[in-house]
């Protein structure tokens, strides 16, 4: 995966990490405002040796050099029970001298003999008084251990040169920097799941994704693909609804394609079904069925999905009588035909205890070659590949199946799984098809999804408001409000006149004049004489 690829990722994800983003940044929200204020005070010591003598100031250097080497070991100190127990007791603190040594830390700066101790408390007074009382401790403990034996002062004096101050706003919670962290953290888990989720996501997305799956393993070829629409359950074909939509020219497209699959011996009788239910296939055989009768041709849609049947739903025709009906000898072929408009059906039927027997009989081969001969093209949609073996019973009576895989849905697995099962009886597939596509993800290697719609020309006075208002720019948007409150004020002017019997006076129009088609039948209504009833209604309408 390259870098574009990375941000299609990301991009596709883009819920998921918004939510986790969110989240982490509530987090960090959340442990501000409950965490516990602490606040820090230090106290700041300067270790050096003492002398009186000449030869001791003769060697400063070297007693600089041992200084530095005693202040590292001295911050290992402060945090004894020498120093803190005698600070709990001096200040009466309720903690144990384990406890204050938590609070405390010791630094000594490199190269220096500084050295820093910093108490940490819930109360910024009591972090001072406890940092300065451990200073003097810590100074009295640091003599005695110095001291020789036999001396009376030790050669090692501390000096607090910066005593610890009331600290005026706290160490802990930081707001700016939980908060950023909670983003960041948020950020991070979120591209981790997002591409996590690509990793472990199986299934097929785009036209090229199908591409590249069936080439791994020999499949068929891509025959088209049809974007999503999530109005398709309340306007099933595609056509009807919307001609020159994305959808439709997505199924023109594939009966193009299937035109051009065996020229020398093209499908007549074409089979629609899909590894498992739920993907769009009864919708890809409706709207072929549909897009095969566009072009003149006759054209039989056939459901033989005796477990789920849906065709008669999605067309609103009847399914008590259909397919079963002819198959029991009970009616005729032709007497069973429903009419959708430009094709006809033969629905299911009843649904009967044994779908298999009956699609592997020889009264439904009749049916379909019967159907085959007085029709141009018979569309068959049939049951799902995996679940059942309907769909592999009627392969000798067909000329190719054509495979619906619905993206974002449809596993890799999934698709070589049903393959196998249609090849396993002998079965020719002779493409597949890409249904509920994304528009935004199955752009075609151009980049961007075509659309091309005829240019629709509205005639009068209100196509021309019509294409003036619809740039709706800010520049023509005040002049198209202008406009239409200046009909408005006429057209208020003239029922006024009417209702008067007078014209009104030289109104100017928008166009900077008066409006003489409006202004002529007034005055000639003012000034002729009475007219009979029905004169006078048809100048008033």
């Amino acid at each position: 995966m390259d870098l574009r690829d990375y941000l299609r990722v990301l991009s596709r994800r883009w819920r998921a990490i918004t939510v986790l983003t969110l989240l982490g940044t509530g987090a960090g929200v959340l442990l501000t405002y409950t965490a516990v204020p602490e606040y820090r005070a230090t106290a700041k010591l300067f270790v050096s040796l003492q002398g009186s003598t000449d030869e001791d100031t003769a060697q400063l250097a070297q007693g600089n050099l041992f200084t530095q080497a005693r202040v590292r070991s001295y911050a290992e100190v402060a945090t004894s029970p020498l120093v803190t127990g005698h600070v709990v007791k001096q200040l009466k603190l309720k903690m144990s001298p384990a406890a204050l040594s938590g609070k405390i830390s010791a630094t000594a700066q490199p190269d220096t003999v500084l050295l820093q101790l910093t108490v940490t408390d819930t109360r910024a007074a009591r972090a001072a008084r406890i940092s300065n009382a451990v200073a003097e401790r810590f100074t009295e403990v640091i003599r005695g251990l110095e001291r020789p034996v036999d001396a009376e002062s030790s050669p090692v004096r501390l000096s607090v040169t910066e005593p610890a101050s009331v600290p005026a706003a706290p160490f802990s919670p930081r707001p700016a920097v939980n908060v950023a962290l909670g983003l960041l953290a948020g950020l991070i888990l979120g591209a981790g799941f997002a591409l996590a989720r690509e990793t472990l996501d199986s299934s097929v997305r785009t036209s090229k994704a199908l591409t590249d799956a069936l080439a791994g393993f020999g499949g068929p070829p891509v025959l088209g693909s049809i974007v999503h629409d999530p109005h398709a359950t309340s306007r099933p074909l595609a056509l009807r609804d919307d001609m020159h939509g994305l959808r439709a020219e997505g199924f023109r497209r594939l009966r193009t394609c299937l035109q051009f699959v065996d020229v020398d011996r093209p499908p007549k009788v074409i089979a629609v079904t899909s590894p498992l239910s739920g993907e769009g296939k009864t919708s890809v055989a409706v709207n072929l069925a549909a897009t095969l009768a566009e072009t003149g041709a006759s054209v039989c849609l056939v459901d033989t999905d005796l477990r789920r049947p849906s065709t008669a739903r999605t067309l609103g025709l009847i399914r008590d009588a259909g397919l079963t009906t002819a198959l029991i000898g009970r009616a005729e072929v032709q007497q069973l035909l429903q009419s959708a408009g430009s094709f006809s059906v033969l629905t299911s039927g009843a649904v009967p205890p044994n779908p298999t027997e009956l699609l592997g009989s020889a009264q439904l081969r009749a049916v379909l070659r019967g159907l085959a001969e007085k029709f141009d093209h018979v569309v068959v949609d049939t049951a799902p590949v995996l679940p059942v073996a309907d769909a592999s019973v009627i392969a000798s009576e067909v000329d190719g199946y054509l495979l619906v895989v619905r993206a974002s849905r449809t596993s890799r697995d999934q698709i070589a799984e049903a393959l196998r099962a249609l090849r396993h009886v002998g079965a020719s597939v002779v493409g597949t098809v890409l249904n509920m596509a994304s528009p935004k993800e199955d752009r075609g290697a151009h980049g961007y999804a075509y659309e091309y719609r005829p240019q629709s020309h509205t005639t009068g006075r209100f196509g021309r408001l019509a294409r003036f208002a619809r740039p709706l720019r800010p520049a023509r948007l005040g002049r198209f409000l202008g406009r239409v409150l200046g009909l408005a004020l006429l057209a208020r002017a003239v029922r006024r006149a009417r209702s008067a019997g007078t014209a009104p006076a030289a109104l100017p129009t928008p166009g900077g004049g008066p409006d003489a088609r409006l202004t002529a039948p007034v005055h000639a209504l003012a000034d002729e004489s009475p007219r009979p009833v029905a004169v006078e209604r048809s100048v008033q309408s």
